[in-house]
Parts: C-alpha cells; sequence; structure tokens
C-alpha cells in the first residue's frame, strides 16, 4: 500500500506538471512517449517487440503524430502533415515485410500496424483537447471521467455488491458495483464542473451532459478496462508493466482511458461539453 501511495503521489505531480504546461511542446512529448510505451507493453505481452525495426518504425510514428501539431500550431512544417508521415509509416513496414517476409507473416504485419493506429486513435485526442478553449478542463474531466468511476465501483460493489459482473473475466467486479460506478462518475464530473465553472470563472459548461457523459465515460471505461484484462489473461500476464510500482504499467492505467478520451472529445466537438 504504501509503493501505490508513493507512485500515485508521484504520477499526481508529474500530472499536474502537464496539465499547467498542456499548451507547450513537453505535453506533446509526453504524450507521445506515454502513447509509444502503451504500444510497447501490448508488443511485449504478445511477444511481437521480437521484431525490433518494425517496432520502432511503430514509435517513431506515434512520436511524430504526437509533436507535429505543436509545430503546425506555430505555422511550422504544415505541408508534413498526418496523411503524409501516416503514409511514409505504411510504407517503411511494408518495405521491412518484404526484407523479413520469412520471419514476419502477414499476421505480424497487421497486428503491428492495427496496434498501433488503434492506440495512437484513441490517446491523440488528448493532444486535440490540450490546445482547445478550455482545454485544461477538458483533459481533467476527461481523466476524471475514465479513472473515477472505479472508486465508486468499488465502494459501491464492497458494501453492496452480490451479483457478479463477470466472474471469468474480472472476478471481484459486480452488477451492484458498476451502477454505483456509473452514478458516482456522473456525480463527481458534474462537481468538477460546478468548480471550474463557479470557482475558475471557466467557460459556460453543459451541466446536464456533463452528468450523462460521466455515466457513460463509466461505461464505455470499463469495456476498454476488460478489453485490456481479456488480453492480460490470454497472454498469462499480471501487469503490461511496472512503470508505475504497485499500480502497473501504462496499459494498466489507461485501458479505461483509450476509448473515454475519443468519446469526450467527439461530444465537445459536437458542442456538448463547453457552448
Amino acid at each position: 500500500m504504501s509503493t501505490r501511495i508513493k507512485s500515485a503521489a508521484v504520477a499526481l505531480v508529474i500530472a499536474i506538471v502537464l496539465l499547467i504546461l498542456h499548451d507547450t511542446f513537453v505535453f506533446n512529448i509526453a504524450l507521445g512517449f506515454i502513447t509509444a510505451m502503451a504500444i510497447w507493453e501490448i508488443f511485449r505481452a504478445t511477444k511481437f517487440d521480437k521484431h525490433f525495426k518494425v517496432c520502432v518504425a511503430c514509435y517513431a510514428f506515434v512520436g511524430l503524430d504526437a509533436l507535429m501539431p505543436a509545430l503546425h500550431a506555430h505555422g511550422w512544417m504544415t505541408f508534413f502533415n498526418s496523411q503524409l508521415y501516416y503514409l511514409l509509416f505504411i510504407v517503411a513496414v511494408c518495405i521491412l515485410y518484404l526484407s523479413d517476409h520469412k520471419n514476419f507473416t502477414y499476421t505480424d504485419f497487421f497486428v503491428m500496424i492495427g496496434v498501433t493506429s488503434l492506440v495512437n486513435y484513441c490517446m491523440h485526442p488528448l493532444i486535440d483537447m490540450s490546445r482547445r478553449g478550455g482545454g485544461v478542463f477538458l483533459l481533467v474531466i476527461t481523466l476524471c471521467g475514465a479513472w473515477l468511476a472505479d472508486s465508486g465501483a468499488y465502494f459501491a460493489g464492497t458494501f453492496l455488491g452480490k451479483t457478479k459482473l463477470c466472474p471469468e473475466i474480472s472476478p471481484k467486479k459486480t452488477v451492484e458495483g458498476l451502477i454505483g460506478g456509473v452514478i458516482s462518475n456522473g456525480v463527481i464530473m458534474l462537481i468538477v464542473s460546478l468548480v471550474y465553472r463557479y470557482l475558475c470563472k471557466g467557460l459556460p459548461v453543459r451541466f446536464g451532459w456533463i452528468f450523462v457523459a460521466g455515466m457513460m465515460c463509466a461505461l464505455i471505461g470499463l469495456v476498454g478496462d476488460l478489453t485490456a484484462s481479456i488480453i492480460k489473461r490470454q497472454t498469462g500476464i499480471k501487469d503490461y508493466g511496472n512503470i508505475m510500482p504497485g499500480h502497473g504499467g501504462v496499459m494498466d492505467r489507461f485501458d479505461s482511458v483509450l476509448l473515454v478520451a475519443p468519446f469526450m472529445f467527439y461530444l465537445y466537438t459536437q458542442g456538448m461539453i463547453i457552448g
């Protein structure tokens, strides 16, 4: 428990610093690193890390995709857009496939491109949010929506839990815990929004939609959590990594964020969060 608390404290300090620097290159570099780490953990768990050169191409792509928006925001290298460097990434993997086709199979080819594209797609909205109006608020409620449902579910499940939700995947989760997590997540996101609006004099917030979004985030985040858990069970690992002692790896912490982030960014673009 002591190790978990210390790791959480360090992570909280880092998160606060990154939120302060949300509109700088530092945030983009940090998100690129986190995304690359998540992909590396999946490759290691599924034994695809043996294809070292392809792994490097995957990490280089997500690093570029994280950094380029910061350059484009200053009007730099606008010709080098996502369509171009994604194409270059695919071409690079194709060349590596052709050069090592006896060891690098078509399954490896499609899985490594798919994992890289999927994780990057899910994480990139955090970068998009960082430079929008109310960027810090968007990032905070997105992370709250992904992470805090577990706390509500834990307490509800501890005191009221009787009906197992999915015992083969996650034996400790209960239906009562899920309901508690869904409701508490909506309430917590509503409270965070109220604080932002009235104490920080922030932009106008759509409180009704925030409450609904909070409940939806709990459900969507659970899907990401359970999906990551199945992968761990099928690959025979307990945690994806140990970058946060007592908490696991990046994927262990961001499995819920992967689905919540694009969902929240979609709501924002539709004027359902701030407007």
